[in-house]
């Protein structure tokens, strides 16, 4: 009886033993198969404002699975070190090309100024900066006002829309998102990012009347076509109403 409970015994242990061998093999089989499938990742350790040169300090390494890795991805950080960020970049994201300024560019404002477009900066006033709601980033018209007082020739005041679907680059000194509402609302000028011949039209513009900015919708892509507003339709459009 002893004899039949030890054979028992000895083969539900190797049983279990096979058991638990046959698990720690496909275990590792398992790990080794998706260490296999990974590939190594630089990303931004801590947040990397845009405009900025990366230092090492920013960047870490981690593994990444290859098909959820980005294009554009670097395998280390050294190739990083002294590249400029053209966009914010959170932590732990991987630091892509795209993200990037070309190589041997300067930091600043210079660094995200696409290739073909120029960066033109305008005169704010409370009114003229929507109260510190033009950040970098946001999209805007450009309004122009002419007075007839400070143009021979004119009548009445003309207000037309001469540039649309244009993104603000900067905001006074910042390329980022001002820290506090107090540094937006203390802006005294906007840096608008166009094409050389709207830097022209703006040119023109801003010699010729008051510019206004109208802040629009970030998905709103399309442009209106307007025949402008002087002071007589307007004066018939409040004897209307009233």
């Amino acid at each position: 009886m002893r004899n039949k409970r030890f054979f028992i015994v000895l083969v539900g242990a190797l049983l279990f033993g096979l058991l638990a061998a046959f698990s720690v093999s496909r275990y590792l089989s398992s790990a080794q198969a998706y260490s296999k499938n990974l590939t190594r990742v630089a990303v931004a350790k801590v947040a990397i404002p845009i405009g900025t040169k990366i230092i090492a300090e920013q960047l870490m390494v981690v593994q990444f699975p290859k098909e959820s890795t980005p294009d554009g991805t670097f395998e280390s950080s050294e190739k990083l070190v002294g590249r400029v960020a053209v966009t914010n970049i959170a932590p732990r994201e991987p630091v892509t090309e795209a993200r990037l300024a070309p190589e041997g560019t300067s930091g600043g404002l210079s660094a995200v100024i696409p290739e073909g477009y120029r960066a033109m900066t305008v005169k704010v006033d409370d009114v003229v900066g929507i109260s510190g709601f033009i950040m970098p980033g946001t999209l805007v018209d450009v309004v122009v006002v002419i007075d007839p007082e400070e143009r021979a020739g004119m009548q009445d005041p003309i207000s037309k829309i001469v540039l649309q679907n244009i993104k603000v680059l900067a905001n006074g000194q910042n390329i980022d998102q001002p820290e506090n509402q107090r540094d937006a609302n203390s802006v005294k000028a906007v840096t608008l990012l166009v094409l050389p011949e709207q830097a022209e039209k703006l040119a023109l513009a801003a010699s010729e009347g008051k510019l206004q900015l109208v802040m629009r919708n970030s998905i709103d892509q399309g442009d209106e076509q307007t025949t402008g507003a002087v002071l007589d339709e307007l004066d018939r459009l409040l004897d209307v109403l009233l």
